[in-house]
């Protein structure tokens, strides 16, 4: 029955007025009490004018509770804000009450109502807040002991004693449905360790060993430091998560609801938390100014880079927005997404890039003056031997928009390409090499504005290493890696969506931005780290599992070919790809044939390929035999060593 009644309790707050009533009985027992101690807990003063007087306070405290607004806190909630709004009720009353008392001394309204002004002033003041404020604190803690005592709770360690770590102990503490229990801090600051802080103890960051979480059966460990670098917080907490417990972190303060941490916003830890470089923020941005007015098309507008880049824009002041996508399911779930959160404003089309003559009617009819082109084949153990469709989409796909720009009159057409460009050795990144060489070109008509983004692996996208870990964990594993020593470059869909849109107001035309991603990861510390965050023992719970390298995969990412430097832009983290000097007319006609040839079935397009971009040298497949084919032998010849 208590445990019915609690569960109920704990859905609904008391009732705003039943604390307003006990607030004025409150004041109405303080001023009694006060008279008691100014005659010194004698009857030797007027009865009757404290009957008179009764009433005539509790009106005016009343006036001052509702001006004030001191009542609407919730009691089990009370803090230093609530006892704040008492004390200003209590100084607002004590006005009201000496304004009243003078007022009436000087007109003689009621002769009864004569409070000698030491009541007011300082006993009933000073009675009627100590009343006031132990009243909440006495009704909390006995709402938590009460709680505390039918509820199983889980043990907890906060890291970190500051600020953060404070309001982190005060949320927990404060949500009724909480099964944690507070056990102590960890801090690195030798002036707090040793101390308590709302009567939890400070422990220092060496007593955090595994006995010390057995002996007192600790199940989690929340990480609350704000303001922290993303080295410092991936040492600390791949330290943490060699114990035998769940790591937590609570968010930044900025994505706090209404500026108060809720409990449900401490979730474990996740990799992406862990990887080695800041979030990227770009200041001074002209984005709003590139896109105001003018009409956008988004190709590949459903895919995990295109979908963002059309969210980001959804906020700016656009003329119209056209969301480019063959995948028809993909461009529903955007559509309704942008609908929900009341975005109007954009034309979802379904179509495919390589239809030429749709798109041209498309580019007639919206008229794009930025065109943003996200759209592309990209999963390279997939298209190693699917190149007729890589070449037909990420080369011919690419120029076919880029032609309809030049035709068109597009001001400014992005390009989003991908570091596996650089010296690449499977047949996607030699496609997408193709597509920013053909940009290239086209830049030479100085009519459009061509401009290519280059950056790295992007965290969460469709069939990217983390979520593929996450599913076989939840599979319990092994977890499949293709080599240990093997690292990839990441970034959040976010950043690489902002870098595209700022690479779009940033440029002038023929550039080549690159991402300053920060250190290289090692996929084989990820997985391992993974594994460690859910929980789980490697490799006692599971295993990694080495598979060897895929067709055309490399160990290392790059983001510069060779023969290639950088320029500096505004922005620190962003510069600019100082490509060699190609011939483009010959180039061109290069890729022409390729397209030509890829379309009619006709002719070798992987060789093709390797004579347009020269520092291609597959890896890890049966393509590697083109690179020791003689070039004096017959398409036929070649093609039957390749087949051997």
């Amino acid at each position: 029955m208590i445990q019915k009644y609690l569960n109920y309790s704990a859905q609904r707050y008391a009732s705003k007025w039943l604390v307003l009533c006990i607030d004025l009985i409150t004041v109405i027992f303080s001023f009694i009490l006060s008279y008691f101690i100014r005659f010194n807990l004698t009857l030797n003063f007027e009865v009757k004018n404290l009957l008179v007087q009764i009433p005539l306070v509790a009106v005016t405290s009343l006036l001052a509770f509702l001006i004030v607004g001191s009542y609407k806190g919730v009691v089990r909630h009370t803090g230093v804000r609530d006892v704040y709004n008492i004390f200003n009720a209590v100084c607002l009353f004590s006005i009201l009450v000496i304004f009243v008392v003078m007022v009436n001394g000087q007109m003689n309204i009621l002769s009864q109502f004569t409070i000698p002004l030491s009541i007011i002033i300082i006993i009933n003041s000073l009675i009627t807040f100590v009343g006031l404020a132990a009243s909440r604190f006495v009704f909390k803690s006995f709402y938590n002991k009460m709680n505390s005592n039918i509820k199983v709770s889980k043990n907890i360690l906060i890291y970190g004693a500051g600020d953060s770590g404070v309001l982190t102990h005060g949320a927990i503490a404060n949500n009724a449905k909480s099964r944690y229990k507070v056990i102590g801090y960890i801090d690195r600051d030798a002036k707090k360790i040793g101390k308590n802080i709302n009567g939890v103890p400070v422990f220092a960051r060496r007593t955090l060993t595994e006995a010390f979480i057995v002996k007192n059966n600790i199940s989690e460990i929340i990480f609350s430091i704000q303001n922290i670098d993303s080295v410092k917080l991936r040492k600390t907490v791949e330290g943490l998560v060699d114990l035998p417990i769940v790591v937590k972190i609570v968010p930044p303060i900025e994505d706090w609801i209404n500026g108060e941490l809720k409990v449900s916003q401490i979730k474990q830890v996740q990799i992406e938390d862990l990887l080695d470089r800041a979030p990227i923020t770009i200041k001074n941005s002209k984005i709003a100014m590139e896109l105001m007015n003018k009409s956008v098309m988004v190709t590949g507008g459903a895919g995990s880079i295109g979908s963002e880049i059309v969210r980001q824009i959804c906020n700016y002041d656009y003329k119209s927005l056209i969301v480019i996508d063959s995948a028809e399911s993909a461009l529903y779930d955007l559509q309704q997404e942008l609908k929900q959160n009341g975005f109007h404003n954009f034309i979802p089309i379904v179509t495919d890039i390589r239809d030429k003559n749709r798109m041209n009617a498309l580019f007639s009819e919206h008229k794009p003056n930025v065109v943003f082109h996200a759209a592309a084949y990209k999963h390279v153990p997939l298209m190693e031997y699917n190149s007729y469709e890589a070449i037909k989409i990420n080369v011919g796909g690419t120029k076919n928009v880029a032609d309809l720009s030049i035709l068109h009159n597009v001001e400014k057409f992005v390009f989003v390409s991908t570091d596996k460009a650089v010296n690449p050795t499977n047949v996607m990144g030699a496609t997408k090499r193709i597509a920013e060489m053909y940009i290239s070109c086209m830049q030479k008509e100085n009519k459009t504005k061509f401009i290519t983004t280059r950056f790295g692996n992007v965290l969460g996208s469709n069939g990217s290493v983390i979520p593929l870990f996450r599913k076989q964990i939840e599979k319990g594993g092994p977890l499949t890696l293709t080599h240990k020593d093997i690292t990839r470059y990441f970034m959040t869909i976010p950043e690489a969506s902002q870098l595209v849109l700022e690479a779009g107001a940033m440029g002038e035309g023929g550039e080549i931005f690159i991402f300053d991603m920060g250190e290289s990861v090692k996929i084989y510390d990820l997985a391992k780290n993974m594994i460690k965050l859910s929980g789980l023992r490697y490799p006692e719970d599971i295993d990694i599992k080495i598979t060897g390298l895929r067709p055309g995969e490399k160990l290392y990412e790059e983001l510069l070919a060779n023969g290639e430097n950088t320029l500096p832009t505004y922005h620190q983290k962003i510069k600019i790809s100082k490509v060699r000097d190609v011939e483009y007319a010959k180039v061109r006609s290069k890729i022409d044939e390729l397209c030509i040839t890829n379309m009619f079935f006709s002719g070798n397009t992987v060789k093709l390929m390797k004579e347009i971009v020269p520092e291609y040298i597959s890896k890890n497949s049966e393509l590697c035999d083109f690179d020791k084919v003689d070039s004096n032998q017959s398409p036929e010849q070649k093609l039957k060593v390749v087949k051997s």
